[in-house]
């Protein structure tokens, strides 16, 4: 209801007035996730979700750090853990507005347009082969660097790459690019350029997976993904 999309006095649960299939719950993103998994999916599709995607939030949710404190993350691991896989979605943002201001054409709203339908062709990818979609108990964490109206100011001038969330010398990643050492992911949304990372994750710990899960990731993106 922020940005007065609900009436003062709006119930903790509810939709929008225009479409019942947008749907709010006034807590947290692990509250919502549960609510569309557990009461709304069964409502409106007969069971449970697919898949789950959490996101794009504004603000990268980069590292260990960042990670364990994010809620976009969390509503996504939240997902895995009930049994349902999924993806998190972030991003380098300008200013917070709202989804109804989405068809002005002006410098807030177009990073939200562009990274909304980087999410869509993303999911697209990995979902594109059918279930399995990912390894049981993962999420992929992925983070957006800024788009501006004179940079990455399209989906096509984007490029995803496999990363990893914690720096580490000792790990062996899955080989790709030439290496088997994966970048971090702070350092590729950071480097020059309209650089994407992806980050698989265990949804219980929200740390770096082993290499063979990975690998799984990287076998249904295929192309998709990229080398820095």
């Amino acid at each position: 209801c922020e940005f007065n999309t609900c009436p003062t006095g709006s119930p903790p649960e509810g939709f929008n007035a225009s479409d019942s299939h947008l749907n709010y719950v006034n807590a947290f993103p692990v509250n919502s996730v549960r609510f569309g998994i557990q009461t709304l999916s069964p409502k409106f599709f007969g069971g449970a979700p697919d898949f789950v995607v959490s996101g794009p939030n504004v603000g990268n949710n980069l590292g260990t750090g960042t990670v364990d404190n994010s809620g976009t993350v969390g509503a996504a691991c939240e997902a895995a853990k009930e049994g349902i896989l999924s993806t998190a979605f972030s991003a380098t943002g300008l200013s917070q507005v709202s989804f109804t201001d989405l068809s002005n054409d002006d410098a807030d709203t177009l990073p939200a347009l562009v990274f909304s339908q980087l999410t869509v062709e993303f999911v697209n990818a990995l979902l594109a082969a059918g279930p399995p979609f990912l390894p049981p108990g993962t999420s992929v964490n992925v983070n957006y660097p800024l788009s501006t109206s004179s940079s990455c100011a399209s989906p096509s001038d984007f490029s995803f790459i496999l990363t990893r969330i914690a720096p580490s010398n000792s790990a062996t990643d899955v080989e790709t690019c030439g290496t088997d050492h994966l970048p971090r992911e702070t350092a590729v949304v950071a480097t020059n350029g309209c650089f994407a990372s992806v980050s698989v994750m265990n949804a219980t710990t929200k740390t770096d997976v082993n290499a063979t899960t990975q690998a799984f990731v990287l076998g249904r993106l295929g192309n998709f993904l990229l080398c820095l």
